[in-house]
């Protein structure tokens, strides 16, 4: 048994900042580990030690191991915890850690890297006699045995990574005819994303729920599970939303699932905290999904509803010491549910985002927890997972805790770069997902694909009341003129003309003022604003503000409905600069994999111009217009900024 006195978290953010809390409250000290880019990040902050080890891209930085354990030694640190994602699941890191003395929070190599090849986990499952979906798993990798094993699985299959998860280098190709594309993707993204082009093929199970059991289990071969997870809702095989317990299991189907479960930690020899998942059909059978040797992005929710803290336990567990659970200890109280908060893109399909916070406000209240590695201030890398934070809530029932989270989720401020959060509201308000019935194909199913949402007249007079109270308040205090005589002349009222950008839209709009009431037209419709701060009313119904932010001419607006932001355009400005037609731009900085065109290709509208990857994730860059390739300014293999210029095309017709 060994006593840890100190730890170095080997990642960052939320993740690096919610197990360090744990391991002060154990007595612990802490030390973070962070770049150039992340220096002022609330993880370095808490630390007792922080140690910089890189400019900013992960592979000289949260993913160098060597780096990684110079800082652990430099620091004299016991253990290091790696959290989830970079290295969690590198067996040759956890190798290295223990190879020079530092206790590894975590299973042993051998088991991250057994249950790390999907192929390998997928027999050794087999073996133990685990359920597992029917598929191929075999070392020979050519394409041609591939499309033949696909054959004989039958359509539609799922391609996989081997190597790793996370959606990454997963494909679900229906035809025969799809499935050669599909397998170049999936091997190029595997290759980029885990070092390995290695594939499995598996008989796809449509519309499943993904049901995930939490093991844990000591070095004195106690090994029990903590009940599960749904994770069905997801978003090109990324979780998006999670809870306990599952709303599809009664206690005989957790009690078969679970004990498949400690079946499959055992088979392996298993120590420490573990996710075994699997795919739930409607008939009740279950299929083993894959083995994360790591703790998991949504182990709060089992917290919630057992009342344990997973990650003392990791800490007690690698140190040498007795679960001082068993099975018959753990018992389930109320439900929880957890969303991840992105800074992200719905309307841009999901396109992750950069750039400065300018407001975080985290919401309080009875059952919520809030795991974020964010502050007011802070710029959101590029080089890094777009996930900022976790909103989690508690209840009695399933139904309190999501009204819990749905008020926690109206109630916070997330201003600067676009997020999910108004997505994350629909997902939770639609009926299937309050009835407990969402699978695997819910978002699919239940959500448009063109989430873009145009501001109503409503919501633009309201913004444009806000700016012009601010006016004259800034106007009362330069001229020492009580704000209600501003705007005012012996003919009465003044009319005050204002413009303001909404996205792409700008609005040109006529503000009146008259015993309190403010008219706001613009073109054919008009508003009648009422009241201050917080008790605005439009047109007499009160509007549902929860937080206003305002930076120079740019306004951010938190309703309860949506987070928007408009920006006062003033005389000689123009709206946006616009890209020149044809002019095709990075989206966002990354490394750009592949450029598919040169100069004097024809293309069309859909075109594949180059292939982007940015924040783990593979972005296609297509074109918009017909046309010919002018100019091709880049090369594959090369980083790029967000807003640097790929593809040149003259458009036919002169217009994209």
């Amino acid at each position: 048994m060994t006593q840890i006195t100190s730890l170095l978290v080997a990642n960052r953010g939320e993740i690096a900042l919610r197990i360090m809390k744990t391991a002060r409250a154990m007595g612990i000290t802490c030390i973070a580990v962070h770049t150039e880019a992340d220096a002022g990040s609330p993880h370095v902050a808490f630390a007792d030690r922080a140690i910089c080890i890189g400019a900013g891209p992960v592979g000289d930085s949260y993913l160098a191991a060597e780096k990684l354990i110079a800082a652990a030694r430099e620091a004299g640190a016991d253990a290091v915890h790696p959290g989830y994602g970079f290295l969690s699941e590198s067996a040759e890191f956890a190798s290295a850690c223990t190879g020079v003395g530092l206790i590894f929070i975590g299973p042993g190599a051998e088991a991250i890297a057994l249950m790390g090849n999907k192929a390998a986990a997928k027999r050794r499952m087999i073996a133990a006699g685990v359920p597992c979906v029917p598929g191929y798993e075999g070392e020979d990798q050519s394409a041609d045995v591939l499309a033949a094993e696909a054959d004989r699985i039958g359509y539609p299959v799922m391609i996989k990574a081997a190597a790793g998860g996370g959606g990454r280098g997963m494909r679900l190709v229906e035809a025969p005819a799809e499935f050669a594309g599909a397998l170049g993707l999936a091997q190029s993204e595997a290759l980029s994303a885990f070092g390995s082009d290695e594939v499995i093929l598996e008989k796809a199970v449509i519309r499943p729920r993904h049901v995930e059991i939490q093991v844990f289990a000591d070095r004195d071969g106690n090994t029990i599970h903590l009940g599960e997870r749904d994770c069905s809702v997801q978003r090109r095989h990324q979780k998006v939303v999670e809870e306990a317990p599952s709303p599809a299991l009664d206690a005989d189907l957790r009690a078969r699932m679970g004990a498949a479960a400690v079946e499959a930690a055992r088979a392996i020899g298993y120590v420490g905290a573990g996710t075994v998942e699997f795919l739930l059909d409607d008939s009740g059978a279950f299929y083993f999904l894959e083995m994360n040797t790591r703790l998991q992005v949504e182990h709060p929710v089992t917290e919630m509803v057992t009342g344990l803290d997973l990650v003392a336990l990791q800490i007690r567990v690698a140190g040498g010491q007795p679960l001082g659970i068993v099975q018959e200890d753990v018992t389930l109280s109320g439900h929880a549910i957890e969303v991840r908060l992105y800074a992200e893109d719905p309307a841009q399909d999901f396109l992750p985002q950069a750039g400065r916070i300018a407001l975080w406000q985290a919401p309080t209240g009875v059952g919520i927890r809030i795991d974020a590695g964010i502050v007011s201030g802070q710029e959101v890398s590029p080089y890094y997972d777009p996930m900022l934070a976790k909103v989690i809530a508690h209840g009695a029932t399933r139904a309190e805790a999501l009204e819990r989270l749905i008020g926690a989720l109206k109630d916070l401020a997330l201003f600067g770069p676009a997020s999910n959060r108004d997505f994350l509201l629909r997902v939770l308000s639609h009926p299937e997902f309050a009835a407990g019935k969402a699978t695997t194909g819910f978002i699919a199913d239940h959500l448009p694909e063109d989430l873009t949402t145009l501001l109503g007249s409503a919501e633009i007079a309201l913004a444009a009341a806000l700016i012009y109270r601010a006016d004259q308040a800034a106007a009362a205090r330069a001229s020492g003129v009580a704000p209600e005589l501003l705007g005012w002349s012996a003919q009465g009222a003044l009319q005050s003309r204002m413009k303001i950008a909404a996205g792409e839209a700008v609005h040109d709009l006529r503000l009146s003022e008259t015993g309190g009431v403010l008219t706001v037209a613009g073109g054919e419709w008009s508003h009648q604003v009422t009241g201050l701060d917080s008790a605005l009313r439009v047109d007499g119904t009160r509007a549902d503000l929860r937080h206003t932010h305002m930076e120079g001419d740019r306004l951010f607006l938190a309703t309860g409905a949506r987070i928007f932001e408009v920006t006062r355009i003033r005389a000689g400005a123009s709206a946006a600069a616009g890209e020149a037609d044809g002019q095709i731009t990075a989206p966002m900085h990354g490394a750009l994999l592949e450029v598919c065109v040169a100069a004097g290709d024809s293309v069309t509208p859909g075109s594949r111009l180059a292939v982007l990857e940015a924040m783990k994730m593979q972005h296609e860059i297509l074109a918009a217009a017909a046309g010919v390739v002018a100019e091709v300014p880049v090369a594959a293999g090369t980083q790029v900024k967000a807003g640097d210029l790929l593809v040149s095309i003259d458009v036919e017709g002169g217009a994209a």
